[in-house]
């Protein structure tokens, strides 16, 4: 197998179990879909992320592929105001996707309805966080494949209990990072693991936006939405358990109906996890990908409400701090009361790669060498500015979203599990933002518990580990799928360091 594609199975799947589901009995060939065969989908949770789920669907459709809406599931009647609300909740999802909006067996507000359809061939998942974990597990136990928006579950033993349903199931599971569509970032990761950059030692991400009236206060309340359009006891889901038998939200005495609550969930600790969770996992894992990084070492979690006082939880100013075994960290950060970006880059010992534009699918990345001795030249234009010493453009446009359902429609048929965007990756992204929530609101730094699986409270062994590496003169670790051996990695020590050490008995360590 040649190394780029080890890297790409590396940068996809990331795990041993995923790789362990790679292998398919007998017995599943004989249910993979025919190229012509109809794939049926059930939206569960249809907002206004989902409409653009909804949209592509039908798109693909249109254009004669073998896929279908079939079945829609919505606490909220739902509401269609001209340039307000575009269709967004039950029925008017019904009328979009063609169902009749009086089956109550394909159009419901109990999740469970749907999933009980032998027609639904897979399920996406749009609903506030808190729901997901509970609706992908369930969907799987009852034979559906599930394309899940991020972030991928509420809590980090949710994300595992996914991941580790996935394997049990062999179902295709799909996170909804639309970056991952993007082949940026696989290129990316082969140029880095080549050694090109030499060591890797720092990442760097951000997704600062900028609102007047207070981020995700934007999502319009309407005074018909009320207790009679909204299961609001459902949509609490205080009657459900997660996967640590606790309740998924609290009850309707604890948490009165609210339309602020219900309509911008993500700004309330019960339901969501603030910039962290919601903006910080895109860049997150797709940056993760890229550097050839997964599940943290040691992670700190800062920020605070420092200007939008608006009766809400979740800070206006985060940063994640990550460090891994494998020698390097990752920096997210973000205001929602500034839009201008730290920029993001890959810092290595040779050099640099800066990622340039924005949106689902990037211009591409420049390679920039830095100034050290065997490091790559730094040409220079006529007037001294720095010129990159690799460009890689990417090659594709268009609707990510449509190319991430495209890829995951297609891992459905061929019963493969490695789509672009895995729930172990997923899992491990998700991990990394949570931790920085868990840091934040405790107060603590924390470490990753490889053989739990879990977080952990640190200690001081993190320093001193590495001290004592160099101590003894170790050598440094690489990220997964690194293959170039000792390139940019080792110090050349100039030829006056002979001349260090202790003097034991007042001897010279250097000899004379």
């Amino acid at each position: 197998m040649s190394n780029s594609n080890v890297n790409r199975r590396a940068f996809i799947a990331g795990t041993a179990a995923a790789g362990a589901a790679m292998s398919l009995p007998a017995a599943s060939y004989a249910r993979i879909k025919a190229a012509n065969e109809k794939l049926r989908v059930g939206f569960l949770g249809v907002g206004g992320r989902c409409q653009q789920h909804i949209g592509v669907i039908l798109q693909m459709q249109k254009e004669g592929k073998a896929v279908a809406p079939a079945a829609v599931c919505d606490v909220w009647d739902g509401q269609s105001v001209k340039g307000v609300i575009q269709g967004r909740g039950l029925y008017p999802s019904a009328e979009k996707c063609g169902l009749d909006k009086t089956d109550k067996n394909h159009v419901s507000k109990d999740y469970r309805t749907i999933l009980e359809q032998k027609d639904v061939d897979l399920v996406c998942i749009a609903t506030p966080d808190h729901w997901h974990a509970r609706m992908a597990i369930d969907a799987m136990n009852a034979g559906k494949d599930v394309y899940m928006e991020k972030p991928m579950t509420k809590t980090i033993a949710e994300a595992i209990a996914v991941v580790d349903t996935a394997v049990k199931t062999n179902k295709v599971v799909t996170v909804g990072v639309q970056s991952m569509a993007d082949p940026t970032w696989l290129a990316a990761h082969e140029y880095v693991a080549a050694g090109n950059i030499g060591k890797v030692m720092q990442g760097q991400t951000s997704y600062f936006r900028n609102s007047s009236v207070g981020q995700w206060r934007y999502y319009p309340l309407t005074k018909d939405m009320t207790p009679k359009t909204i299961d609001w006891d459902m949509w609490l889901g205080h009657k459900f358990q997660s996967v640590d038998g606790q309740p998924l939200g609290p009850t309707p005495d604890a948490q009165p109906f609210d339309r602020a609550i219900w309509a911008q969930w993500r700004c309330y600790w019960p339901f969501g996890g603030g910039m962290y969770t919601d903006l910080f996992v895109h860049q997150t894992t797709h940056m993760i990908a890229a550097m050839g990084l997964r599940f943290p070492a040691r992670v700190v979690g800062a920020g605070g409400l420092y200007l939008e006082y608006d009766g809400r939880d979740v800070p206006d100013v985060a940063t994640v701090v990550a460090d891994y075994d494998e020698g390097c960290q990752f920096i997210v950060g973000a205001t929602m009361c500034n839009d201008v970006q730290f920029g993001e880059m890959i810092r290595g010992h040779l050099a640099t790669i800066k990622f340039d534009g924005g949106g689902d699918f990037i211009k591409g990345f420049s390679v920039y060498g830095q100034n050290i001795a065997g490091g790559p030249a730094k040409p220079k234009t006529a007037n001294g500015e720095e010129k990159p010493v690799h460009v890689f453009e990417n090659p594709k446009k268009g609707d990510a979203t449509y190319a991430l359902w495209e890829n995951f429609l297609q891992c459905v048929r061929e019963r493969k599990r490695e789509t672009l965007s895995t729930p172990e990756l997923g899992a491990a992204a998700f991990a990394t933002v949570n931790m920085g929530v868990q840091s934040y609101r405790y107060g603590k730094v924390l470490f990753w518990d490889k053989e739990k699986r879990a977080p952990k409270e640190a200690d001081q062994s993190w320093a001193g580990q590495w001290e004592a590496r160099s101590k003894k003169r170790g050598k440094p670790n690489q990220i997964m799928g690194w293959n170039a051996g000792d390139k940019g990695s080792l110090l050349q020590p100039p030829a006056y360091q002979k001349l260090e050490g202790p003097w034991v008995g007042g001897k010279d360590p250097a000899g004379e």
